[in-house]
């Protein structure tokens, strides 16, 4: 039989395991730029969510009006891989980098905060590749600028 105490301990442990495990990703929601929002609201995500989605769009403003310039929109936020690969799946036929037509792509990663660089054509199996060059690009951006 397990002690109550140890059987305590155990839980409180495993409960800090997953706290601390917990993975963080900037979160910003239809943004003109990768600036402000986007490169400073970090949140830690939810219980199964491993993975940080970024969705970059190019069209009009969401209120159409007659004339209006096509400008990127930036979204940013926590989910889990099944999900991120569906969705950026789901986008494969409207993600042509067109400039003329409106487009939409997304992109996921996997590790604390990798979605703070947008990497256009990143896809959920190059992780260890986008956190990398994330990295690299921090590294540079705080030593050297």
């Amino acid at each position: 039989m397990i002690d109550k105490h140890l059987f305590t301990c155990l839980i409180i442990v495993s409960i800090a395991i997953n706290i601390c495990q917990a993975l963080e990703c900037y979160v910003c929601e239809n943004q003109e730029d990768n600036e402000g929002k986007c490169t400073r609201t970090i949140q830690t995500c939810q219980y199964g969510e491993d993975t940080c989605q970024t969705e970059i769009s190019w069209g009009t403003t969401p209120y159409w009006q007659e004339g209006a310039l096509k400008q990127h929109y930036i979204s940013k936020r926590c989910s889990t891989k099944e999900k991120c690969e569906k969705h950026r799946r789901g986008l494969m036929d409207t993600c042509t980098h067109i400039w003329y037509q409106d487009w939409k792509c997304s992109e996921c990663c996997r590790g604390d905060r990798c979605n703070y660089y947008i990497i256009s054509g990143a896809t959920v199996k190059t992780y260890h590749a986008s956190v990398l060059i994330s990295t690299f690009m921090a590294l540079f951006y705080h030593f050297y600028l």
